[in-house]
């Protein structure tokens, strides 16, 4: 319990005698200090009861006195002790008004009280609250360290720690979404720290951050991200209406430890699953679905009796900023949104890519999907809904979807998009525009230098399936004339328009080229 004014008072070795503002003797006590300067605040930090003889003080200086008690509020001084009997017979009357009208504590200390008798009250007083400080997170760090050994180590480790804060306690993941939270009720409010846990990501763990809490609250939100690597594994949020004491924090400092060793443990195991994933996904691309579903065992619960879905996602651009890794927040944001529903997922980290292989129907799918559609970093192919036996076409048609995604600046592309509509979309790359244009420069270039009719009349024929009258008359002219116009786009580009492959060649460079 902090030490106060109050106690002091009735500490009856001591003999204080209260003289003005005994309505403020709950003033917490952090220190004591002597000085006999006239401003002794240079020198304080706040909190203390500051003893004095008086020696310098005119206790007629009505004025004087009222600056000297005003400057020791204003140093934040809670209380101030004159000793009689040296410099003063009895503490001047100027000096109690004057503190009573600022509403300082004054207490008169007696002579045969030396003011060493009272630093050392407040010295053991002091020692006394961090000893039961000290001793009560210990004895928090045994009941957090019980609790975290619980079947629900997690859940139950952050109601004992808001219990100890009589506040509210809530785990994120690396993502920054909340994986648990103690009460109940305070779920939604943590999930409205959002920004403030992207803000303390960016700084290597460990690091904290005390922010206001959201708002329409009273809260006090304490900021902690956890693991021991550059890359914090996880945050913990603490939220209490006062400031957190001495024994609060070592109670938080509890719990930091205790999480920090549960997401690195954590982090092993997913190291090996990310492996066993690996394998089982190479299995499936051989098709061997009835090997994989035998090593996968009970682990990956029924996802290879589903019909699945194949997610591959890369960065977009190369040269985009390297601290930001879009697949890695990518795959934690998925993997913690299929913790959350309990669906089984099989994903699989290599290098930069990121493949997903769930349910078609998987809410963890639908997250991967919304996420890799709002990050213009990402480019992204999903597959169609296959059985387990053709994820090797599950997989071939993701990469088809993600070569059209980055080709065409997409964030994703499905495979129904690519097998559906025209294919000329698919075409409009740098590549494709520099062979029509260098398959149409000579006629082009006939047609600037002489009667630009050859590319109009080609596209006429060709749109109409090589039907002389029909083409003819869109051009307004006789059949022989067109006839000797394809005669001349032959000798010019030195190819035969009765060969097919020229004429579909033809048709899609005056298409690209339009």
């Amino acid at each position: 319990m902090p030490l106060t004014l109050a106690s002091l008072v009735h500490h009856s070795a001591l003999r204080l005698t209260v003289l003005a503002a005994g309505d403020r003797l709950d003033a917490e006590v952090r220190w004591v200090h002597t000085s006999e300067l006239d401003d002794p605040g240079p020198y304080l930090e706040g909190g203390e009861l500051l003893l004095t003889t008086g020696l310098k003080l005119d206790g007629e200086d009505t004025r004087f006195l009222r600056a000297y008690v005003r400057r020791l509020a204003a140093a934040g001084v809670v209380g101030l002790g004159f000793g009689v009997g040296l410099g003063h017979d009895e503490v001047p009357p100027a000096l109690v008004s004057a503190a009573a009208q600022v509403r300082l504590p004054l207490l008169e200390v007696p002579r045969a009280t030396p003011f060493i008798a009272i630093s050392k009250a407040v010295s053991a007083a002091v020692a006394a609250d961090q000893y039961q400080a000290v001793t009560a997170g210990f004895e928090a760090q045994r009941e957090l360290t019980r609790a975290a050994l619980a079947p629900d180590g997690t859940g139950a480790l952050l109601s004992r720690l808001a219990a100890h804060l009589d506040g509210w306690a809530a785990l994120y993941d690396s993502s920054g979404a909340v994986l648990a939270a103690a009460p109940d009720w305070a779920g939604r409010r943590a999930a409205r720290l959002a920004g403030e846990i992207d803000r303390l990501r960016d700084r290597p763990a460990p690091a904290s951050a005390a922010v206001a809490g959201p708002a329409g609250t009273e809260d006090r939100v304490e900021l902690q991200s956890l693991g021991t690597g550059r890359r914090p594994r996880g945050f913990l949020a603490v939220g209490t209406e006062e400031r957190l004491d001495t024994a609060a924090r070592y109670v938080v400092n509890a719990a930091v430890a205790l999480l920090s060793l549960s997401l690195e443990q954590s982090r092993t195991l997913q190291d090996a699953q990310e492996r066993l994933a690996a394998a089982l996904l190479r299995m499936l691309l051989a098709g061997e679905p009835e090997h994989a579903r035998s090593v996968a065992g009970r682990l990956y619960g029924t996802l290879f009796d589903q019909r699945l879905r194949l997610l591959i996602a890369e960065p977009a651009d190369s040269a985009g900023d390297p601290a930001y890794d879009a697949p890695a927040l990518l795959a934690e944001r998925t993997e913690a949104a299929a913790a959350r529903s309990g669906e089984p997922l099989l994903a699989v980290r290599e290098g930069t890519r990121y493949t997903v292989l769930a349910a078609e129907d998987a809410t963890s799918l639908a997250t991967a999907v919304d996420l890799a559609e709002a990050d213009d970093t990402l480019a992204a192919g999903l597959s169609s809904a296959v059985p387990p036996a053709e994820v090797p076409e599950a997989h071939r048609q993701a990469e088809s979807a993600l070569a059209v995604a980055l080709r065409r600046g997409l964030n994703l592309v499905e495979h129904s998009e690519v097998g559906a509509g025209s294919v000329m979309p698919l075409l409009a790359d740098d590549a494709v525009r520099a062979f029509a244009e260098g398959m149409l420069r000579p006629l082009r270039e006939h047609d600037a230098t002489a009667r630009g009719d050859l590319v109009a009349s080609l596209s006429a024929w060709l749109s109409h399936h090589g039907q002389w009258d029909a083409a003819a008359a869109v051009l307004g002219v006789h059949r022989h004339t067109l006839r000797y116009r394809m005669r001349r786009v032959e000798e010019i580009l030195g190819r035969s328009l009765d060969d097919p492959d020229v004429r579909m060649e033809l048709w899609l460079a005056l298409k690209v080229d339009a």
